[in-house]
């Protein structure tokens, strides 16, 4: 269905939404009289792209660290090329899959080129899968689940896909920018996703416990597959993976794994130092108070928090806290069907 674009009657898969009047929405998904989400997307000229695609059009100078003027005018020309193939992938609960998760399947989860979600019950109309784990199904342990997620998928999958995402059920993501952000990066490095080693997303640095940096699960993650592929020799390894360790760091741990094969974490923004992955919503990374006392500010201290128009980049690929099931089709709606 997500592939073809319609459903066995030749109707249009996920199914379109409803031409509605916009209710207006606070940045938490409840009745408000300010939309700060859609003065977020207005104002930051976040464009969504077509939901599914088969060619991206992409920027290869539009990186962290790239100085636009010192690129010859031929380089700077926007170039098109096929789309990588992404799988997203969702760890949820069994009391979710009527909410949230329907709520993504009707939404941005058909622009994924392969989606599941893992949860506590396998329900194959969703589709969701139940994986057993070592320890008790609570966050406490999510690294645990989060293990037998990367083991299933690269037993099954792995060379399905250039690129796997994995997140939780409160996270909205826009396909297309996912895809032409990939590709643009493996462009500029004259890379393979296959051969080397990614692991893109939102950046942070621990306050605590080696000071490592690693990409918050909360944003959404991204493995190329030849990180894929080195994460499954270590995953079982106790010294290098702390595999038996009980832990919600899932992210941390990850980013742990693949330091051991040098593979550290991705300078997502673009070249104006505009973040793509988002830990908050659209509402507050645009109204983020500045010199606030928090533990974000903390763990991005390296590089700083922007707000306003700085706050995120046009080609924004994901956001987190859409938990509310109307929040996941508002955010849709505003990008994909009242244009903003």
């Amino acid at each position: 269905l997500m592939l073809n674009g319609i459903d066995i009657n030749g109707n249009p898969f996920p199914p379109p939404l409803p031409e509605e009047l916009r209710q207006e929405m606070d940045e938490n998904g409840g009745n408000g009289s300010k939309d700060e989400n859609l003065q977020c997307f207005r104002e930051t000229m976040i464009d969504p792209g077509s939901l599914t695609s088969d060619t991206v059009t992409i920027t290869p100078w539009n990186h962290a660290g790239i100085a636009k003027g010192g690129i010859n005018e031929t380089d700077q020309l926007p170039i098109t090329v096929p789309a990588p193939k992404v799988m997203c992938l969702i760890y949820t609960m069994e009391a979710a899959h009527s909410t949230r998760i329907r709520a993504i399947r009707e939404t941005w989860g058909g622009g994924c080129d392969g989606f599941l979600a893992f949860s506590t019950k396998s329900d194959p109309r969703l589709p969701t899968i139940h994986l057993e784990h070592d320890g008790p199904e609570e966050y406490d342990n999510m690294w645990q689940k989060s293990r037998s997620i990367w083991k299933f998928v690269g037993a099954h999958y792995l060379y399905q896909f250039d690129w796997f995402m994995i997140g939780g059920d409160d996270l909205f993501v826009l396909p297309h920018n996912l895809r032409k952000y990939l590709a643009s990066l493996a462009y500029k490095d004259n890379a393979d996703p296959r051969t080397k080693g990614y692991h893109v997303g939102k950046r942070q640095k621990q306050v605590c416990c080696g000071r490592a940096y690693f990409n918050t699960g909360g944003a959404g993650y991204v493995l190329s597959q030849a990180s894929l592929r080195k994460l499954l020799t270590v995953i079982d390894d106790d010294k290098i993976c702390k595999a038996k360790a009980r832990k919600s760091s899932e992210d941390v741990q990850v980013a742990l794994c693949l330091q051991h094969f040098g593979i550290g974490v991705t300078d997502t923004r673009d070249h104006e130092e505009r973040e793509r992955f988002h830990f908050w919503q659209p509402g507050k990374e645009f109204h983020w108070e500045i010199g606030k006392v928090h533990w974000y500010t903390k763990f991005n201290r390296d590089w700083g928090v922007k707000n306003g128009l700085d706050c995120c980049a046009p080609d924004t690929v994901s956001f987190h806290y859409a938990k509310q099931p109307a929040m996941v089709r508002h955010l849709h709606a505003l990008l994909h069907v009242c244009n903003g």
